[in-house]
Formats: C-alpha cells, structure tokens, sequence
C-alpha cells in the first residue's frame, strides 16, 4: 500500500542543516539524553541506498539549485542491503513544509524500472507508480545516480519529532545499478553532515535545545546535488 493517498497527502515542518562531525557527535549526545533511537534502526542507525530520476535536462537538480520553493522528486530507496523491501518514493518541499509518498517495489519491478521495462507499470495497482511512468514516458524521467549513506534517527513523541543524522554519504557518480550491492561509490561532500528535524504542529523546546547551534544556519543541502556534482560544495557552487 502506498504510504499516502495522493489525494490526502499531510506536509510536515522540516528543516535541514550541514554540520560538521564534531558538531554531529555533540548533537548525538545531547539526542541521546532526551530521545531515543528510532527501533527500527539496527545498533541505532542504518545504510540508505537511493537511486535518484531527473529529466534529460535535469529538471530536478536546476530547480534545487533555483531555489524553487515547490518542487518534488522521485528515488527508489532500500536499506542495510535488504532488498526484499524497496520502496519508491516521491518526496515533494513547499516552502518549509514536506511530505513523502510511498509505495513498494519487488525486486523484480525495481530492476524493469532501471532497465526502462515500463509497459507493466501501467496497470500497477500503485497511483504513484502510475505516476512515475506517466511522467518517464512524457517527460524523459529515468535514472540519474545512486546515493548511499549512514543515518542515525532519533523520534520524541510530542510533536511527533523526528531527528536524523547522515553521514558518510557516497555517490555511484553515472551508475544506475542500484540493486548490485557490490557497485563501486566514491565519498561525495566529505567533511558535511546532515541534520533534519521533522515535526507535525510544534517542535518542542526539549527538542529545539538539542539541536540548536550556535554557527549553524538552516541550509538546503541537497544529497543528491552533492552526488551529481561531487567536486562542488552544493552550499556555495565553488569547487572544494
């Protein structure tokens, strides 16, 4: 089932900062005092691996780089190297606001999308997966890139509060064989990790002290501009 109707969709507050390491592992500490690790991650944090689409003209990433306050983008996505559960996922920003729709993929379906066997998707019981071949057939949407990386969550209960913490994020540069888990990645962004923090109505002072920094400003890094373009800072647009 999908995660969310496309009808019914809900927007979370997000926000996004890039940290670096020591500032990671103070915040870690500090998370750890008053949230606890989200039980779905093994030893407290878990392996991403993402295949991101964009267009022939990349629509997605020049709109990332613009700025534009309301866009979406599509990725497949499994963990820890488990590809008995692989989902797609259509992540859409406004503004502050965020949400994410979901539906699952056999391993089967993952590998027709990357090979551009789409014909099945057609008449997939998934609006979403629909979607995603309307918009591969009528605008070129394909693979772009793989992106891997460490994620350590944390949850808090009130306010529904979900903190995460990326790191080690990697790039397979123009690779799109994303269900080969031995595909060469190289560090994309190194030095930069990334804090979230997604909230329903309200972020709780609790939670607002924890992660606050005194010389960290709310930034828009974008792990997959990073893994197109990973000899630019995508913080700045200059070379490291």
């Amino acid at each position: 089932m999908e995660e969310k109707a496309l009808s019914s969709i809900r927007f979370r507050h997000e926000l996004k900062h890039d940290i670096s390491t020591a500032d990671m592992i103070a915040i870690r500490q500090r998370l750890r005092a008053v949230a606890r690790p989200d039980p779905h991650a093994e030893g407290g944090r878990y392996l991403i691996r993402s295949l991101y689409f964009d267009t022939p003209a990349d629509k997605a990433l020049i709109e990332k780089q613009n700025g534009v306050s309301r866009r979406a983008k599509f990725r497949i996505r499994y963990y820890n190297g488990d590809k008995s559960v692989i989902h797609l996922e259509k992540k859409c920003k406004t503004g502050g606001l965020g949400t994410k729709i979901s539906a699952a993929l056999t391993e089967e379906q993952a590998q027709s999308i990357v090979d551009g066997r789409l014909d099945w998707m057609r008449e997939a019981d998934s609006e979403l997966i629909r979607e995603l071949h309307t918009r591969m057939v009528s605008e070129g949407l394909a693979p772009k890139t793989i992106v891997d990386y460490t994620r350590e969550p944390f949850i808090f209960g009130p306010g529904n509060v979900r903190v995460t913490l990326d790191y080690n994020i990697r790039t397979g540069l123009g690779s799109t064989d994303f269900l080969n888990t031995e595909c060469i990645t190289v560090p994309a962004a190194q030095g930069i990790c990334i804090m979230e923090v997604k909230w329903d109505d309200y972020l709780p002072d609790i939670i607002r002290d924890a992660v606050q920094l005194s010389h960290a400003a709310t930034g828009s890094f974008s792990k997959y501009e990073a893994c197109r373009l990973p000899s630019i800072d995508p913080r700045v647009g200059n070379e490291y």
